[in-house]
């Protein structure tokens, strides 16, 4: 019995999993809310164009979501793409939710569909990197 639940948690399955992933989300969304208001404040004070607004938006949903795959799967030695596209994900609706709470309208459209999707690709490709690393330098 014991040797099955060392070979559990070699794998990384149970709530080592479900708390990789709880935390990833956690940190994408902190990174996110702080890298958004950084670039309000940017707006605020330039002039930058309105055209650049969409793809900064989404440079910062990546590199959130690639940081906190990062950070949520360091200890992971397995199941990259599916950690990391679940902390895309949950990000995703995540980021979703706090920000319609703070602009006060919860808007399902297209653009909600689109969000996730990319934030579920992004979240899987970059599990499968992070995981990937670490097998590398080991």
């Amino acid at each position: 019995m014991k040797m099955k639940a060392k070979r559990l948690e070699e794998k990384g399955s149970g709530k080592g999993v479900f708390l990789s992933i709880v935390k990833g989300s956690v940190y994408a969304l902190c990174i996110s809310l702080v890298c958004i208001l950084l670039f309000a404040f940017l707006l605020k004070f330039t002039s930058l164009s309105d055209n650049l607004i969409t793809p900064i938006n989404q440079v910062i949903k990546g590199v959130s979501i690639f940081v906190g795959v990062l950070l949520g799967l360091k200890k992971q030695k397995e199941m990259g793409l599916v950690s990391g596209l679940l902390i895309g994900l949950i990000y995703t609706f995540a980021a979703f939710l706090v920000f319609s709470a703070l602009n006060r309208s919860f808007v399902f459209d297209r653009t909600l569909l689109n969000d996730v999707v990319f934030g579920s690709i992004i979240g899987g490709i970059c599990g499968i990197i992070c995981v990937n690393l670490k097998k590398s330098t080991k």
